[in-house]
This record gives structure tokens, C-alpha cells and sequence, in this order.
């Protein structure tokens, strides 16, 4: 996880929606006073379900669809400004390219669409294609792409036009596993250039490693919105890994008294133990008394619950879950957190 931002003044939101909300024929609410904010220069996730709007505040935002109504801001200007669109790179969930161009020609095509300088566009398609890892097949038909290569192929397009803000929407849908590294390494180089990015996506690990903040959606509405670390704060805990326990009163009531909780050993005899406090100081006390009572402690670690498991419980709460939401232990998995696990000699 990224570090989290600081709370920008409103002049400083490159994205400031309020009452957003979109009612189709027949009374179909696809989104219901939706007011989400993304600050200038930081990696944005919105996440859920499908048919939670997601796609729709999307192209509302990029008025690929009219709302039924919408307030708001991109990049200080009101959205749908023609001028400020030009600012905006966008990867729509099917992007589809002429299939008898090469990659290198549809991203000049694009480039052109979007006024870029001829020499400037000649020099910058190339750049990207190597960024986003597509310059093999630079000279390739785009018919001859997979959908990850075209996922590949759109992010540069969204891109010609050295943007202030990237919309992608599932830009790692079919992409493989080496792909989707190139695809976060571009948006963290994109941030670091203090460029702003607002990204829909269901792969929540994939946001969980580039997002400085999420919005989770449920039938229309944002149900939860901030950094990981604020939104799984309640979860945050000290796991202890260490070798058998012996049959000592002393350390039982001493951890008792710490407030440790264990569980029972594993096969290969280790135990773990875990204390519901994410501060150090809470978990010295443990280290001590393990130590004093010629326990082996192997692993300290903080954990905190995975986006996954945040997310499940967003739905469950929202009466949102699936039949195949209900998995893993009430706690959430444990997660790593923002720091490397402890090893302990």
C-alpha cells in the first residue's frame, strides 16, 4: 500500500462528483446520488460488484451517457467542459481499434484524433508501446492481438496524449500476470509524474498494491470510501508465530492477561497467537513474556484484513453478498501489513 495523501482543499480534487445519479426506462436506478472525490496525484480504485454502477459513473464522467443529474468538478472545471476532455486520457471497458492497423498506426490514429503534433505523437506511440510492453508486436496487425495485448495497446492510446488525468476502466481485464506488473508499474510512474489516476477494476489485488484510496459501490450508491489503512483499521492485529507452548500457568495467565488469544498448534507443532492492537508497544509485552518463559518465537508480524476480504464485508453489510461471498474466517484473512513481517531470533 501506498502512503496516504493528505486531505486536499476542494481547488485540489482533479475528480469532485456530487449527486450523481442515472434512472433508465422502467425505473432502473443504475446510480443514486453518488459523491466520490479523488485528489490531484494519487492512484483512485472504485471497486464492487457487478451492476453497481461502477461503469456507469465511468461514462457519465466521461459523458460517454447523460445523467439523470450530476454536479461536479474535473480538473476544476464542470464536467462535460469540451476543453478539459482533451485533459483526460480514457481506456473504456472495450476499446476497439481499427484491426487492419498495426499497434504503432492505432496509436498514432488515436494521437491524431486527439490533436497531438504529428513529430510528437511519431516519437511518443513508440515510447509507449515499449512501456506498456508492446514493442515486438509494435508493428504487428492489431487483428492479430490477444485481449491482453489490446488491453495493453489501449492503455497507451489512453496515454498519447500526455494527460492530467487517466480514466481506465478493467484495464487489466485478460491481461496475464506479467502484463498486469507492466500495467502497474505505468500507473505508479504516472503518479510519480503527479499525474492523477482513476481506476475501475475487479481485480482487487491489483488496486490493493497501487491505490493510495478506494470507493467501494453497491447497487448504486458509495458505501464506503478513504485509504485501505483508515478502512481496515478495526482489523489491524499483532500475529506472533512461535514454537510449541509448554504447560506453564504463568505464561497462560500472563498472556490471558496481555490480552492473547491462541490458536491451536499447527501440524508442524508451531502456535499462533495474536493480540487486537496494531501498535508496537502492545505487542513488546508478549515478545517479553514469551521470551522469559523459554518460549521459541519465530515471527512477529502486523496483518490486517486483505481489500478482498474488506470488500465481502462491505457487501455482506450492504445486503450486497453473493452466494460465493461467504468465505474465510470472520476476521478477514490475514494480510501483511504495510510493513515486512518481523523475523525474530
Amino acid at each position: 500500500m501506498t502512503a496516504a495523501l493528505p486531505t486536499p482543499s476542494s481547488a485540489d480534487w482533479a475528480i469532485n462528483v456530487r449527486h450523481a445519479s442515472k434512472t433508465y426506462r422502467r425505473a432502473i436506478h443504475a446510480l443514486r446520488d453518488v459523491s466520490l472525490q479523488v485528489a490531484q496525484g494519487e492512484i483512485f480504485g472504485l471497486l464492487g460488484p457487478n451492476g453497481a454502477g461502477k461503469s456507469t459513473l465511468v461514462k457519465i464522467l466521461m459523458t460517454v451517457i447523460r445523467p439523470t443529474r450530476c454536479e461536479g468538478e474535473l480538473l476544476g472545471k464542470p464536467v462535460g467542459d469540451r476543453p478539459t476532455l482533451g485533459r483526460i486520457g480514457y481506456l473504456p471497458e472495450h476499446l476497439r481499434f481499427p484491426s487492419y492497423l498495426s499497434g504503432l498506426q492505432a496509436v498514432d490514429y488515436f494521437g491524431a484524433l486527439s490533436k497531438v503534433d504529428r513529430a510528437e505523437r511519431r516519437t511518443r506511440s513508440a515510447q509507449l508501446l515499449d512501456q506498456v510492453g508492446m514493442a515486438p508486436w509494435a508493428k504487428q496487425p492489431v487483428a492479430n492481438y490477444s485481449k491482453g495485448m489490446k488491453q495493453r495497446l489501449g492503455l497507451a492510446v489512453a496515454l498519447i496524449a500526455d494527460p492530467d488525468l487517466v480514466v481506465l476502466d478493467e484495464p487489466t481485464d485478460g491481461v496475464d500476470p506479467v502484463g498486469r506488473k507492466d500495467i502497474r508499474d505505468v500507473l505508479l510512474a504516472l503518479k510519480a509524474r503527479g499525474k492523477t489516476v482513476f481506476v475501475n477494476s475487479h481485480l482487487l489485488g491489483e488496486l490493493e498494491m497501487v491505490c493510495d484510496r478506494v470507493a467501494i459501490m453497491s447497487k448504486g450508491t458509495v458505501v464506503r470510501q478513504g485509504t485501505i489503512g483508515d478502512l481496515t483499521q478495526r482489523s489491524r492485529r499483532y500475529e506472533f508465530v512461535c514454537g510449541p507452548l509448554p504447560n506453564d500457568a504463568a505464561l497462560r495467565d500472563g498472556l490471558v492477561r496481555l490480552g492473547a488469544s491462541t490458536a491451536p498448534p499447527s501440524s508442524n507443532g508451531e502456535t499462533q497467537l495474536e493480540i487486537g492492537s496494531s501498535e508496537a508497544d502492545a505487542a513488546q509485552p508478549v515478545i517479553d513474556l514469551l521470551r522469559a518463559r523459554g518460549v521459541t518465537l519465530i515471527a512477529v508480524r502486523p496483518v490486517r484484513q486483505s481489500l478482498e476480504d474488506l470488500f465481502i464485508e462491505t457487501m455482506r453489510e450492504s445486503g450486497d453478498a453473493t452466494p460465493g461471498a461467504a468465505i474465510g474466517r470472520s476476521g478477514g484473512r490475514a494480510h501483511p501489513d504495510a510493513t515486512s513481517p518481523k523475523k525474530v531470533s
